[in-house]
């Protein structure tokens, strides 16, 4: 993806250019999965956000750095379907260095599951000046990220029930008991990141969206 500019709002240009590599990405993954049917459930974020996104461009641009970190954590789904959580190499790579357990590269993709969403949230709170106060409007914004974090387990789990030994590779617990609440552990991190880490970085560029000039 090109350099973000400085500018309040990327131009479309950035922005097709980025869609245009994550539909590449898409194809390519599609080529040779190593499951079909969980390619399709852990893609499907993708698949319903690159449409909404270009179809709210125009009404409700969001700020450079929410579009590019969306940009990265599409990559990350993608390669995560490709290959299924447990079996990404680079997260073999990070098991050995470490002496993990398991592959940990799920735990980047709930990371991010926590981070993405509450920026979101901040954003549509103070650009749509639902929430007044920046304490109150980041603890709202952990709340959705972990709301969301909360009902994609619950996907999860109904995946479980419906399908059976057919959901293992979309689980991707790896056989460990604490997998679903070290998921919303990493998305309550990654939410944290967003509202504190990130806080003044998103917020003047919010700044730059409300008044340009």
């Amino acid at each position: 993806m090109p350099t973000l500019p400085s500018s309040p709002q990327l131009s479309p240009r950035y922005l097709l250019t980025a869609g245009a590599l994550i539909v590449l990405a898409l194809a390519i993954s599609f080529i040779n999965p190593h499951d079909r049917l969980t390619w399709l459930m852990e893609v499907m974020p993708v698949l319903i956000a690159l449409p909404l996104l270009g179809f709210t461009y125009q009404r409700f641009p969001l700020t450079p750095l929410l579009y590019f970190l969306i940009f990265l954590h599409a990559l990350i789904l993608i390669v995560g379907g490709t290959y299924t959580y447990a079996h990404v190499p680079v997260g073999f790579w990070v098991q050995d260095l470490f002496g993990l357990a398991r592959n940990p590269y799920d735990k980047l993709g709930h990371l991010w599951q926590g981070l993405v969403p509450a920026l979101v949230a901040k954003e549509i709170f103070v650009r749509g000046q639902f929430v007044s106060g920046k304490k109150m409007v980041a603890f709202l914004a952990i709340c959705v990220a972990m709301a969301i974090s909360a009902w994609y387990e619950l996907i999860e789990w109904w995946a479980a029930v419906i399908m059976g030994q057919g959901a293992d590779e979309f689980l991707g617990t790896q056989g460990d008991q604490w997998d679903t609440q070290s998921d919303m552990c990493m998305a309550f991190f990654g939410a944290m990141i967003a509202v504190i880490l990130l806080a003044r970085w998103h917020d003047r560029q919010i700044d730059r969206m409300i008044s340009p000039h």
